[in-house]
């Protein structure tokens, strides 16, 4: 056996089959060695599979918790130790001992083992890891071949090979939980959800869904289990403080806009990140840079993050001046031939919507903008784009209806809602999304650069990235004058358009218009993730119940962003993205802030893991 691994080095093989291949070898040569007589095969065979079974589970135990001694006694003390590398094969217990214990994962997985037993006293075995160092996350399939000698059992091959992405994770059974399926019917206790190539195979009652022998089950008993939240109004394009609208506040001096895309564009994941660890499983970006429309391939098969609906540049009613100067997230909506060409180059572009920002001046009032914006909704139903629409006002807001909106983005806020409007929203079947606190976060940087002092956040969960925190750290960098003077006027006109809109959004809701839950998050003081939890609690300050806004806040979300088929609800098919509370959110849609853990496409991840993730951003 020595003699065929020397040929094999000598012939370079160092690719992943070649491992499978001395395995077989190696296998191959004990095969023809003497077996010891066994008055039952059977019997000898299923003791064989136990004691590997044991050795594995004590090698693991042995990482987890980075025991070097009790990880090295696992392993043959021999030239025949057999093990992979970047560079290919590498023999020896020698070289194997130096290297143990230098770097120990912060998490490992071991799921879905399967074990075969080759002869006696040689049992060969699969099983599918998770490990992560820091942010460094790996997943994939690992390799063992277990012999018995005279000292016990020991490993004497070992592989691992990362899986390509998008591969499913290893079936998983959630156990004990409360299960709020975010369709509004009643909870579920005690209930399984049993998840497999990352859809839910199964959800309900321990009876409707029994765990099959071999899945590795999550007990989370006394624990709530509901929808993955979803986001339906965020922007990738701005970083929750002043630098990513400097139309607002002007921090241009030290932080170039330009420089501040150029991060954006190149580091969405710490924003990934801070979603998933809020309990945030998917969201719709309605408006930002061309870039943006690369996220949602980008996103799709990373568990660690939300799954992207994105729209892509703003068609706008103003020429507004926050561009690049060779890329605009602003098409000027001039006239209806505009509408066309800017329609039909968000179509080419792969835009999943077309977003309109319907902006009422002095100088370019509703009526005047209302011919672009029905040509719009006229283009892009022809491009087979749904119509989204900022709109504020109630003038603006109707005649986004009359164009074809299936969401609008913004809540009225300047009067109340009327007959007429509530008509036209059932008539189209309009998505209403209240965003009712982003103008809170607008008042919260002013006050506190007027004070100097850094601007509180709000993160219950600790999800917010390093890079955030320090941004809102650097508030005392705006100068205090520019804004003093306006943070009175800021928050007497905050107060009376969130009194608007709460108000309006009982009576949409009350007239049985659909709801979707979205921060707008992204503009100054409104965090990418946790910003979920104020909006949810303001919701339910206008007068939705719990559950209303759990079902806005999921299955509402999963229409916004016309994935209803796929997210949004847990029932059999879905793909598998959940949330776990440790607090019964129907009690009060407060308790959505203590997220125990997450489910994002069948992997499922530990609050504090997430955070650990979310810390580890940059480093």
């Amino acid at each position: 056996m020595k003699e065929t691994t020397k040929k094999l080095l000598r012939k370079g093989i160092g690719r992943p089959a070649a491992c499978l291949a001395l395995a077989s070898l190696i296998a191959v040569a004990a095969l023809a060695q003497p077996t010891p007589s066994s008055p039952s095969k059977k019997s000898s065979s299923s003791s064989d599979v136990d004691e590997a079974r044991a050795l594995f589970e004590k090698n693991i135990a042995a990482i987890q918790r980075r025991d070097r001694v009790a990880y090295l006694s696992c392993y043959l003390d021999s030239e025949s130790l057999v093990r992979t590398s970047p560079g290919g094969l590498v023999l020896g217990f020698a070289e194997f001992e130096k290297q143990a214990g230098t770097r120990w994962p912060d998490t490992l997985e071991a799921d879905d083992l399967a074990l075969v037993p080759v002869r006696d006293g040689l049992v060969y075995a699969t099983y599918r890891y998770r490990v992560r160092y820091g942010g460094d996350e790996h997943a994939g399939l690992s390799e063992r071949l277990f012999v018995k000698t005279p000292k016990g059992w020991r490993i004497t091959m070992t592989s691992a090979f990362d899986a390509p992405p998008g591969t499913p994770p290893p079936p998983r059974a959630f156990t004990g939980a409360t299960l709020l399926d975010g369709t509004g019917a009643p909870p579920v206790k005690d209930a399984v959800v049993l998840v497999r190539s990352g859809k839910i195979e199964c959800a309900g009652t321990r009876a409707a869904c029994p765990v099959p022998s071999g899945v590795d089950v999550t007990d989370l008993s006394g624990a709530f289990l509901a929808p993955g939240l979803i986001d339906a109004h965020v922007h990738f394009a701005q970083t929750g403080w002043a630098d990513g609208r400097p139309d607002a506040f002007d921090v241009r001096a030290k932080h170039p806009y330009e420089d501040v895309q150029k991060e954006l564009r190149g580091h969405p994941d710490r924003f990934f990140r801070s979603y998933v660890c809020s309990g945030v499983t998917s969201v719709f970006d309605v408006g930002g840079y061309a870039w943006s429309l690369d996220l949602p391939a980008r996103a799709e098969n990373d568990t660690l993050a939300p799954r992207v609906r994105a729209a892509g540049p703003l068609l706008s009613t103003i020429d507004f001046w926050l561009n690049l100067p060779a890329e605009r997230q602003f098409i000027f909506l001039k006239d209806e031939e505009a509408a066309k060409t800017g329609v039909a180059y968000l179509a080419s572009r792969g835009a999943q919507a077309v977003k309109v920002w319907y902006i009422v001046t002095a100088d370019r009032p509703v009526e005047a903008s209302e011919a672009a914006v029905l040509a719009a909704g006229a283009e892009a139903k022809k491009k087979g784009l749904p119509l989204i629409v900022h709109a504020t006002g109630l003038a603006e807001a109707k005649v986004a209806l009359r164009a074809g909106a299936s969401l609008l983005v913004h809540g009225v806020m300047d009067k109340p809602v009327d007959d007429e409007f509530l008509s036209l929203a059932k008539k189209s079947g309009a998505i209403y999304n209240p965003t009712l606190v982003v103008i809170e976060g607008y008042v919260a940087i002013a006050k506190a650069a007027a004070a100097g002092t850094a601007t509180p956040f709000d993160d219950p969960n600790g999800c917010v990235d390093p890079s955030t925190r320090a941004r809102l750290a650097a508030t005392p960098e705006i100068e205090a004058a520019s804004v003093a003077s306006k943070v009175r006027d800021r928050e007497v006109r905050t107060a009376e358009r969130k009194a608007l809109g709460l108000a309006n959004l009982k009576r949409v809701r009350d007239a049985g218009i659909p709801i979707a839950m979205g921060t707008d998050a992204g503009n100054p003081g409104t965090l990418h993730g946790p910003s979920v939890y104020a909006e949810m609690e303001a919701m339910q300050a206008a007068g939705l119940t719990p559950m209303e806004v759990l079902v806005a806040s999921t299955r509402g979300g999963s229409r916004a962003l016309s994935r209803e088929k796929e997210i949004g609800t847990v029932e059999k098919g879905k793909l598998a993205d959940l949330v776990v509370f440790a607090k019964d959110p129907l009690a009060d849609i407060a308790n959505a802030r203590t997220v125990k853990g997450v489910v994002r496409g069948g992997v499922y991840r530990t609050g504090d893991e997430l955070r650990a993730i979310v810390a580890a951003e940059g480093k």
